[in-house]
């Protein structure tokens, strides 16, 4: 067994470490991905060369450096796969079951921000399912399922920009902020649990790290949220609810564009 060791400049977000998982999935050779995303490395345990490996994380273009090959005789792990089907599962409900929430809410709170939070719990229920396919799943169809969510992720994003356009032009009505905050404060609670059941299966494999990521930057925009219902409560204006609404969809553009390179 070998040991490649990869630094990847730009390999900074789950997004990054999606495209890779799913462009090395056809090489058989290749046995357990370890991702330090913190550090951008990325160790790739293989039989035979390495050359093949390295083409196809280059065609990335993430500025990537192969640091290291080595003779290892450390033990790959074996990870159930119906354990994670079975977390992948819950938090998917979760965070679709926050999706249902809070897009009513958002619209008879007249608020674009948790609207925005319910796309991206959208758009994150779409990532636990790719996940999902990935268990056992072959490498042509997890591409073309996220080609679709891609598609389906670029379409929320802009029908949501365009919806904040629209009420920055036409309307002045001050979305309700107590909503915001009740309810982004609950998102926070079923992410935070997520975040937890994620954590707590101490998987290594490249789907489930990214789905423990996703659910990290979830944490953060509903405190977002919540910030700017309080903003709205002090400045009685629309404008940070605005805001937070044009600062998630760009996060789930971002995200879609970059599944969409493959």
């Amino acid at each position: 067994m070998k040991k490649s060791i990869y630094n990847i400049k730009k390999m900074d977000c789950p997004s990054e470490e999606q495209l890779i998982r799913m462009k090395l999935a056809g090489l058989e050779q290749i046995k357990q991905l370890d991702f330090d995303i913190a550090n951008r490395k990325l160790s790739i345990y293989h039989t035979n060369e390495n050359t093949l490996i390295t083409n196809a994380i280059d065609s990335l273009n993430l500025d990537s450096t192969l640091l290291a090959t080595e003779h290892t005789s450390d033990q790959i792990e074996q990870n159930s796969d119906a354990q994670q089907s079975k977390l992948l599962w819950q938090v998917l409900i979760v965070n679709f079951s926050f999706f249902l929430i809070e897009v009513i809410t958002g619209f008879i709170s007249n608020s674009m921000g948790l609207v925005a939070d319910s796309l991206d719990m959208l758009a994150d229920s779409i990532v636990y399912g790719l996940a999902l396919f990935a268990v056992g799943s072959t490498a042509s169809r997890k591409g073309s399922v996220a080609k679709i969510s891609g598609y389906f992720q670029i379409g929320l994003a802009v029908l949501g920009l365009t919806e904040v356009i629209r009420r920055f032009v036409e309307s002045d009505n001050i979305p309700a902020y107590g909503t915001m905050i009740v309810v982004s404060l609950f998102a926070l609670v079923g992410n935070s649990v997520c975040l937890y059941l994620l954590q707590k299966s101490k998987s290594k494999e490249a789907h489930m790290e990214a789905s423990m990521i996703f659910t990290s930057n979830d944490v953060v925009i509903n405190m977002g949220v919540i910030i700017a219902g309080i903003l709205v409560y002090f400045t009685n204006s629309m404008v940070p609810d605005l805001i937070i609404g044009v600062c998630v969809f760009f996060i789930v553009a971002r995200g879609a564009l970059k599944i969409l390179r493959l």
